[in-house]
Formats: structure tokens, sequence, C-alpha cells
């Protein structure tokens, strides 16, 4: 109740606050000429960071319209989101380097999201419209000193897209589109997609609203004849105000939800079932600034309500609180740092409301020399109310040798990462067991990022992750399948190597290709390919009119056929994709994508369908 008063107390405070989009003062990612962000908080050129960070910029979402943040997330190197190519209300799995969905985590607008109510707690990703999205980092392998929970194998950073003028502008996207299977070819149009927002800046006073929809039809999740439909609604309000040139605040609002039919899972077969997901987000971004640095806030409350129609109809509703303050300082523009204190209590409804806290005080440090020594280091202790705490911290060092046009950085890592048992593991309805441990994960990490003049990135790095204490739910009757969750004894471990590539070949080509090679030392790795590829060529023709072309192969894989309980051998396969856009002006452009060009057949999820040759055409009008 405390803790609820004094992040009540917070919110209310600042109220009257409406602010602009934070500079310098919250996590959020910030999209600037070879700058990043997330590994350290600072925007840092890139060559002083000691990580390989995946960039999506604004332009890249531009051109991936119509597509879903797991589609565009799964053509990045290390990532593999299970489902994303599969019927759109479809289930993710996200596997960030060999690991799982509870080991992943998303902030969105410098707010740790997640869902306690679920068996992983992780964020669901099919909420969110990629229209409505600004830009992204993903910063892979363990980052819990930073971010705390969950932090243990990617964090996805996201900012909304923010007014960057002092305008009034209105901008419209819209789509199209087929959703067929690779057997029933009939380009009916079953898949639209609307997105308005609205922004306004004048000075000091930022207002911005966003709505958007999509609905899809057409496409049976199992196999089958019956289609599915997806309905999915997301309204996004922001208003902000610079109060002087050293006070900034920001107060937000988010409802995003997802209306999906489903099928049986056990059988696998056709049923009329259907679940609701509704998630409402308050947030709360402040900073003041000083002379060296800055003082920040960063709060939020978010509420779940899911539903599940079906033979075994449930509903679950869930609440978090989230208090993040902390001090960032720059001495001497060579030392960075960053001390802290996090506050996150979740509540679940179950049979009866449980809930946990935690209170995390957390440093981080960077120093860049000017001799070409990076060195980016810190810890956390995460104090849980029922498990007790839990140290981990950061080592990363990185070495540059600057080159005629550019530099050659070597870097390494050591760090630890958390992943707290979650309240449906710990109190939920199927298993529940109190006495659960953290699971805990230690990365290494080594390798190079030769950047030799502006056109031209590559990057090589091999990762070793031992997870200890993982989570599991074990099966203790096999006649009714009931079992407990319960911390497996053994070290798993987990190792590979990543390649990414970006070349602009001439003044009109441009070339990105990424490489990742995951291994699973123990265990049955179910869905997680060992080899995949992402290629990507784009030709910007003219002035007005580019044209692209995206390919990914993914290996062979293992998964489970539940019906009978043993292991199936997934076929590698690769698809192609086509795209072109045409800009009128400045004001109105079209887009038409091919996706799956050669209509290849191809299993995700065994007995599940996945998408065919599918067609999509869209529209984007800005006014101003």
């Amino acid at each position: 109740m405390k803790f609820r008063a004094v992040f009540c107390g917070l919110l209310f405070a600042n109220m009257p606050m409406f602010a602009q989009e934070l500079v310098k003062d919250t996590i959020a990612t910030r999209q600037l000429d070879e700058v990043v962000v997330s590994d350290s908080r600072f925007a840092l050129k890139r060559e002083n960071s000691g990580k390989t960070v995946i960039s999506i910029t604004a332009e890249e979402i531009d051109q991936n319209q119509g597509k879903t943040v797991a589609e565009l997330l799964n053509t990045k190197a290390g990532l593999e989101l299970n489902g994303s190519r599969s019927f759109t209300g479809q289930n993710l799995g996200f596997y960030a380097r060999g690991g799982n969905n509870r080991q992943v985590l998303v902030i969105i607008d410098g707010i740790q999201v997640s869902d306690p109510s679920s068996v992983s707690a992780e964020f669901d990703l099919r909420l969110l419209n990629l229209s409505q999205i600004g830009s992204i980092e993903v910063v892979k392998g363990a980052a819990s000193t930073l971010y705390g929970n969950a932090a243990a194998t990617a964090v996805i950073n996201i900012t909304s897209k923010q007014p960057k003028n002092d305008i009034t502008s209105v901008q419209l996207q819209s789509s199209v589109g087929t959703n067929q299977s690779q057997v029933n070819a009939r380009y009916n149009a079953n898949d639209f997609s609307n997105t308005v927002t609205v922004n306004h800046k004048k000075k000091a006073l930022t207002l911005s609203a966003s709505i958007g929809n999509q609905n899809t039809n057409g496409l049976s999740a199992a196999i089958g004849e019956e289609s599915d439909e997806v309905n999915r609604v997301n309204v996004n309000l922001r208003a902000g105000y610079e109060f002087s040139k050293d006070l900034k605040t920001n107060v937000a609002f988010y409802y995003d939800e997802l209306n999906t039919d489903f099928d049986n899972g056990f059988p696998i077969e056709d049923a009329d079932f259907s679940s609701k997901s509704e998630q409402l987000r308050f947030v709360l971004n402040s900073a003041y600034d000083y002379a060296n640095g800055s003082i920040n806030l960063n709060a939020a409350f978010n509420k779940v309500d899911r539903s599940f129609k079906s033979d075994f109809p449930s509903e679950f509703d869930a609440e978090t609180y989230t208090v993040d303050v902390f001090n960032k300082c720059i001495f001497k523009e060579q030392f960075f740092t960053i001390v802290g204190i996090n506050l996150i209590e979740h509540k679940t409804n179950f049979t009866e409301v449980a809930s946990s806290t935690t209170v995390d005080p957390y440093v981080n440090a960077v120093y860049v020399s000017d001799f070409g020594l990076n060195l980016n280091t810190g810890a956390r202790l995460n104090h849980h109310s029922e498990y007790g705490t839990n140290w981990v911290y950061n080592l990363n060092p990185s070495y540059n040798i600057r080159l005629a046009q550019g530099y050659l950085k070597f870097m390494g890592s050591y760090a630890t990462s958390f992943i707290a048992p979650n309240l449906s593991q710990l109190y939920g309805p199927f298993g529940p067991n109190p006495e659960l441990e953290p699971e805990t994960n230690t990365t290494f990490e080594a390798g190079f990022e030769i950047r030799p003049n502006k056109n031209l990135r590559f990057s090589t790095l091999y990762f070793d992750r031992n997870e200890e204490n993982g989570i599991d739910y074990v099966i203790t009757d096999f006649d009714t399948f009931e079992g407990q969750y319960q911390n497996v004894v053994p070290t798993t471990n987990t190792y590979g190597f990543e390649m990414e590539l970006n070349a602009k070949l001439n003044n009109h080509l441009n070339l990105s290709a990424n490489y990742a090679f995951t291994e699973k030392g123990e265990g049955l790795a179910l869905r997680i390919p060992k080899n995949k590829w992402n290629l990507s060529l784009q030709h910007q023709i003219n002035k007005k009119w580019l044209a692209a072309a995206s390919y990914q192969y993914v290996s062979s894989r293992d998964d489970l056929d539940f019906e009978t309980f043993e292991n199936v051998r997934l076929k590698a396969f690769d698809l192609l994709g086509l795209c072109s856009k045409y800009a009128f002006n400045d004001k109105i452009s079209i887009f038409l994508n091919i996706e799956n060009v050669f209509n290849t057949n191809y299993v995700e999820l065994v007995d599940f369908t996945t998408r065919g040759r599918n067609v999509r055409m869209g529209l984007n009008v800005k006014i101003q």
C-alpha cells in the first residue's frame, strides 16, 4: 500500500505538467547518426559502445509499412520470433540467442512492460502497431544491471513516434492485403489496417494523438477450413510541456486491445474459441537538467485484462506499478555515470489476489578514453519480497583503433542477469510453487566491428550463456498431466555467433545481411534454428521510387507433437519477399509488398497454418 501511495503521489503531482519528448532524460531510444543509447542510457557514438546494438530507424520502419513489430524484428541477427509467419493471432515464441519469452524484456518509452498474469510474464508484442512506433533498439545479451528482471537474452527498447517541428500535422496510413495459406490462393482482401496520427508542437507545448485498427480474416489458426478473425485497436495520447530549458515533463496514455479467434490445442482441431486482451497504461517521464547531468523520473501504471472463451473458459487481470528514479552525470565528457533506484509492484487476481514487490538500487558507469579504451560497468541489487536479494553485474570493455575514414572496434562482455519467478509460477492455478528461486544467467561475449568508411560496416560476435535454476513445469502425474513449477538443477549452456553486414554499394544500392548460429548444449531446443540467414537489397531507382527484395533462410528445427508427445524434426525453409514504394511528393506515397513470392510450403508449429503468397498495398498521406 505504501508503494502505491508513493506512486500515485508522484503521478498526480506531475499531472499538470504537459511535456515534449525528453531529449536526454529517459532511456527512450534516440536515433542519431551512428549513435546508440540502450546499452548505457547515454547517447554515445557507436564506436564507443561495447555492444553490437541493432538500430531500427524511423526510415526502416516506414519502408516496412504494413508489417507487424514481430515480422520486422524477425529479420534481425540472433532473433527468431516463432509464429510471426503464421496466423496473425498466433502466440509468439521469442527465441533470442536460444532463450525464451521470459528472458526478453520490452521497454516502451522508458518503462519496463510485462504481463504478470501470464505464465512467462512477457509483454505481448502482438498488441503493438508498427505505424505508431518511431524507432527501436535491441541490445542482446545480459542487461539486468541497467534494466532489471528478464533482461537476460535481449532488451527491446521501443520509442513511440514524436512530433519534431513546430507544426500541426496529420498522418494517415492505410493498407489492404490478402491473408491466405499456400493451398488457398484466392487473393481475397482479408487484411485491413488504418492508423491516424495528429501532432501539434508549438514552442514548449507538444500534443499527440494516434488511433489505429487492424482487422484480419480468411486464415485458420490450426490447419483446417474455419476462418479465424483477429482485430486490434491501438490508442496513444501524449502531452508534454517544457517549463524551462531545465525542466521537461511528458505524460502519456496507451490503450491496446487484441481480439482473436483461436483453435483447440489438444487435440489440435478447428474450434470456435476466442480471446480478448486489453492493456491500459499511464506513463509519466520527467527530468530536471543541471550543469553536468539530469535527475529523471519514469513512472507508470499498467493494467492487463485477459479472457478466454473455450472448453475451459478463464479470466485474468493484473496491475503493475513502476517507478524508476535515476541521476545521470557526465564528467569531462569521459565519465558517464548513472545511479538510480527501480521499484516495481505486480498484482494479479487468481482465485485470490497475489502480489510481489521488487526494490532495485543500481549504478552504472561508462569511461570513454581519448586513446581508444572504453569501459561500461555496473551492478544492481535486486530485493524481491518473496525470495530475498540477488546481485547482478556487468563488465563490458572495448577498444577502438581509428582508421582513415572509420574505426576498428574490439569488444568483450561478462555480465549476469536474473529472471524472477512470476506470480503465475508462484501462486497461479497450475502447479504453483512459492519456494521458487530466480533463474540466473551468465553471458560472455567477444567480437569486433569494423567500419572502414561511411559506406560499410561489418561485425561478428561470439556468445556463451550459462543458465542456472531454470524454472520449468515438471509433470508429476502423466495420467492427469498435473505437475509443479520447479527450479531445474542442471546448468544449461547455449553458445553461438552472429555476423552483420551493412553496405552502401553505390548511391542507389544498399545491402544488409546477417547470420546467426545457435547451439543449445543441453535439452531440447524447441523451434530454435541452428542456422538463420537474412538478406535485404534496396534499390533507390530515382528520388521517388524505391524497390527492395528480402530473403530469409531458416534451418531445420525440433518441435513437439502435442498429440503424440513425440519430437518432430521440421524441415528447413527459405522465403523471398518483394517491396516497392513510390512517393508522389513529400506528402503522399504508396507501396506494394509481396511476401513468400514462391508460395513456399513450410511449418512453424506442428499442425498450425503458415502464410503462403500474400499481397499488400497501402497509402501514406501527410498533411501539415
